[in-house]
């Protein structure tokens, strides 16, 4: 049986408690935009797919080598804005500032120990980001959206420190996705 899953560092209450009050507050409602449930929003480092059942111990481990070389990482909320950058917006994140680069390295490394299970490689530079909600419809730019980036484009929070590394198992669902942890590695390096 195939798990449908993806590698994660979990967010503080703090910060869902933010991105909480921003799909609820002024102006959210009138934005054409799914919100994401901010307990399901995690800070995702490679996507994996669909992976054999009996293959997860042995990718495990290939993900335990990979944590044992880093250090905790820390980062910090910082700006809001949607993707793609031109055109019809369908993405609106939230953008983060702190150790990016260093965890840029750190998904490398993590993408080259997972080559052998044929998880495909992304070979654009890791910009992490949070998913705050999805458009419903492509559409152009428009006052509504660029009045809530005004008033929530300042996004800013303490810096946090990951230190660990999770697997989760994403179950697609009308009602929303469901996401169970099957494992976690602590970021062990000096």
């Amino acid at each position: 049986m195939d798990i449908r899953s993806f590698l994660a560092f979990d967010l503080p209450s703090t910060w869902k408690e933010k991105m909480a009050h921003i799909s609820r507050g002024e102006g959210a409602s009138s934005l054409d935009v799914r919100w994401v449930n901010p307990q399901n929003i995690h800070l995702t480092l490679v996507f994996l797919g669909n992976i054999p059942s009996e293959r997860i111990e042995d990718l495990g481990l290939a993900v335990e080598e990979a944590c044992k070389g880093c250090a905790p990482l820390s980062a910090h909320l910082h700006g809001m804005g949607f993707f793609p950058g031109k055109g019809s917006p369908r993405v609106l994140w939230i953008g983060l500032e702190g150790d990016i680069e260093r965890m840029g390295g750190f998904r490398d490394d993590v993408q080259k120990r997972l080559k052998p299970f044929g998880i495909r490689q992304e070979k654009r530079p890791y910009r992490p980001h949070l998913t705050l909600g999805r458009f419903r419809k492509s559409g152009r730019r428009n006052r509504l959206l660029d009045d809530f980036l005004l008033k929530n484009g300042d996004l800013a929070s303490n810096s946090v420190v990951f230190d660990a590394l999770y697997l989760y198992k994403s179950d697609l669902r009308r009602e929303g996705p469901i996401y169970t942890r099957l494992a976690s590695w602590p970021l062990s390096g000096s």
